[in-house]
Protein backbone atom coordinates (compact mmCIF):
# COMPACT_ATOMS: atom_id res chain seq x y z
CA UNK A 1 0.00 0.00 0.00
CA UNK A 2 1.52 3.04 -0.98
CA UNK A 3 0.49 5.73 1.65
CA UNK A 4 1.71 9.12 0.21
CA UNK A 5 -0.18 8.49 -3.09
CA UNK A 6 -3.58 7.91 -1.46
CA UNK A 7 -6.40 10.31 -1.96
CA UNK A 8 -8.98 9.41 1.07
CA UNK A 9 -10.17 12.31 2.91
CA UNK A 10 -7.73 13.23 5.99
CA UNK A 11 -10.84 15.38 7.64
CA UNK A 12 -14.51 13.53 8.54
CA UNK A 13 -16.53 13.89 5.52
CA UNK A 14 -20.30 12.68 4.43
CA UNK A 15 -20.72 9.60 2.13
CA UNK A 16 -23.76 8.60 0.57
CA UNK A 17 -25.01 5.44 2.04
CA UNK A 18 -26.66 3.99 -1.23
CA UNK A 19 -22.79 3.60 -2.64
CA UNK A 20 -22.09 2.54 0.38
CA UNK A 21 -24.31 -0.60 0.04
CA UNK A 22 -24.24 -0.51 -3.56
CA UNK A 23 -21.49 -3.90 -3.66
CA UNK A 24 -23.56 -5.50 -1.50
CA UNK A 25 -26.88 -4.69 -1.05
CA UNK A 26 -26.87 -4.55 2.84
CA UNK A 27 -25.13 -1.17 4.68
CA UNK A 28 -24.53 -3.26 7.51
CA UNK A 29 -22.35 -5.69 5.65
CA UNK A 30 -20.51 -3.18 4.01
CA UNK A 31 -19.64 -1.78 7.09
CA UNK A 32 -18.82 -4.46 8.47
CA UNK A 33 -16.22 -5.54 5.46
CA UNK A 34 -14.93 -2.00 5.57
CA UNK A 35 -14.15 -2.25 9.10
CA UNK A 36 -12.41 -5.89 9.01
CA UNK A 37 -10.50 -3.75 5.80
CA UNK A 38 -9.35 -1.10 8.64
CA UNK A 39 -8.43 -3.41 11.08
CA UNK A 40 -5.94 -5.08 8.62
CA UNK A 41 -4.91 -1.60 6.93
CA UNK A 42 -3.78 -0.41 11.03
CA UNK A 43 -1.79 -3.47 11.55
CA UNK A 44 0.16 -2.85 8.22
CA UNK A 45 0.80 0.90 9.21
CA UNK A 46 1.45 -0.31 12.73
CA UNK A 47 3.97 -2.68 11.44
CA UNK A 48 5.83 -0.87 8.94
CA UNK A 49 5.71 2.36 11.70
CA UNK A 50 7.72 0.29 13.89
CA UNK A 51 10.40 -1.20 11.88
CA UNK A 52 11.26 2.54 10.91
CA UNK A 53 11.24 3.36 14.28
CA UNK A 54 13.29 0.68 15.02
CA UNK A 55 16.07 1.84 13.08
CA UNK A 56 16.88 4.67 15.07
CA UNK A 57 16.43 3.08 18.51
CA UNK A 58 18.67 3.26 20.93
CA UNK A 59 19.45 0.58 23.32
CA UNK A 60 20.77 1.82 26.91
CA UNK A 61 19.38 1.03 30.07
CA UNK A 62 20.04 4.51 31.19
CA UNK A 63 16.98 6.83 31.52
CA UNK A 64 18.99 9.83 31.69
CA UNK A 65 20.23 9.81 28.09
CA UNK A 66 17.45 10.86 26.09
CA UNK A 67 18.53 11.98 22.62
CA UNK A 68 15.89 13.59 19.87
CA UNK A 69 16.32 12.16 16.89
CA UNK A 70 14.98 14.47 14.43
CA UNK A 71 14.22 11.60 11.65
CA UNK A 72 12.88 9.56 13.80
CA UNK A 73 10.35 12.80 14.96
CA UNK A 74 10.15 13.63 11.15
CA UNK A 75 8.86 9.67 10.66
CA UNK A 76 6.42 9.56 13.29
CA UNK A 77 5.20 13.75 11.99
CA UNK A 78 4.32 11.47 8.45
CA UNK A 79 2.31 8.98 10.28
CA UNK A 80 0.19 11.21 12.58
CA UNK A 81 -0.63 13.26 9.01
CA UNK A 82 -2.29 10.31 7.39
CA UNK A 83 -5.64 9.54 7.30
CA UNK A 84 -7.35 7.80 9.50
CA UNK A 85 -7.19 3.88 8.44
CA UNK A 86 -11.20 3.95 8.46
CA UNK A 87 -10.67 6.65 5.68
CA UNK A 88 -8.63 4.45 3.81
CA UNK A 89 -10.52 1.56 3.91
CA UNK A 90 -13.61 3.24 2.69
CA UNK A 91 -11.61 4.73 -0.06
CA UNK A 92 -10.73 1.54 -0.95
CA UNK A 93 -14.03 -0.13 -1.07
CA UNK A 94 -15.38 2.70 -2.68
CA UNK A 95 -13.15 2.83 -5.43
CA UNK A 96 -13.79 -1.04 -5.90
CA UNK A 97 -10.45 -2.08 -4.42
CA UNK A 98 -11.55 -4.39 -1.54
CA UNK A 99 -12.05 -7.52 -1.92
CA UNK A 100 -14.50 -9.86 -0.31
CA UNK A 101 -16.74 -12.89 -0.83
CA UNK A 102 -20.08 -14.43 0.44
CA UNK A 103 -19.89 -17.13 2.48
CA UNK A 104 -23.48 -18.03 2.92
Amino acid sequence: MDLKKTSAPVNTITYNKDEIEKPTGNIYEAITIIAKRANQINTEIKKELLEKLDEFATYNDSLEEIFENKEQIEVSKFYEKLPKPQALAVQEWLEGKTYFRDTK
